[in-house]
């Protein structure tokens, strides 16, 4: 609906690839239905995927002995994160949706978008224990992973030499979004694209972009193990 915000974290080095037309549809489609669309380009952006001190500006709260963690959580409340972070942060606030498009790299996401995850979303920002899971601070959004493979569908089975495909989301869409609060929406898995006709790619886009029509009506998923494991 009009004035939604969507923020998509993108993650991939070509924009002629699968992802960066699955990217493209979600921008054309979700633009067409009057949302405002704001793309985090990873590559593009040169994202620094590392965790260090150089993401706290001035002194630390413990000079003695550095916890990332900890100085993240200090340096969220004075203010004093690096740039790059309070604008990705900045972007995730305002966003009602948050779709992550990417390739899937050894079972999870590309080492750039784990960076962003371990990077952006500081304690006290995204979550503050006793506020995670259903009580996270970023409640009242949702969120939507979008990827690729490079196995085929019937790999990523429960019988399939991989396992179910919902065993590797529990990481990403449980331990991350969903301990931060967010609503998660059922994936979108583009399986093997590289091995299938040129057509097979083209459904994917058109599957996509009829999804995204009716996106906002839809449920999220249920937020337990057992959607993962049962």
């Amino acid at each position: 609906p009009p004035g939604r915000k969507v923020l998509i974290v993108y993650a991939h080095q070509e924009p002629k690839s699968l992802n960066g037309s699955l990217k493209r549809v979600a921008v054309e489609e979700l633009s067409k239905q009057g949302c405002s669309v704001t793309v985090s380009d990873l590559y593009a952006m040169q994202f620094e995927p590392r965790a260090t001190r150089n993401d706290i500006v001035g002194c630390l709260h413990n000079s003695e002995e550095f916890s990332y963690g900890m100085e993240t959580w200090e340096a969220y409340k004075r203010g004093c994160l690096s740039n790059d972070l309070i604008e990705e942060q900045k972007k995730v606030q305002e966003a009602d949706l948050l779709i992550f498009q990417f390739p899937l790299y050894w079972f999870s996401m590309p080492a750039i978008m784990k960076g962003w995850m371990d990077r952006v979303l500081v304690q006290g920002f995204a979550h503050e224990f006793p506020n995670c899971y259903d009580s996270g601070l970023l409640k009242n959004k949702l969120a939507l992973f979008s990827f690729t493979t490079g196995g085929s569908k019937e790999m990523y089975t429960k019988g399939g030499i991989s396992g179910d495909i919902r065993y590797l989301l529990w990481p990403i869409q449980h331990g991350i979004m969903h301990f931060c609060g967010v609503k998660v929406l059922a994936p979108q898995i583009c399986f093997a694209p590289e091995y299938v006709s040129e057509e097979k790619r083209k459904e994917m886009l058109i599957a996509w972009a009829q999804r995204l029509k009716t996106l906002w009506k839809e449920e999220p998923i249920n937020c337990s193990p057992e959607w993962y494991f049962k």
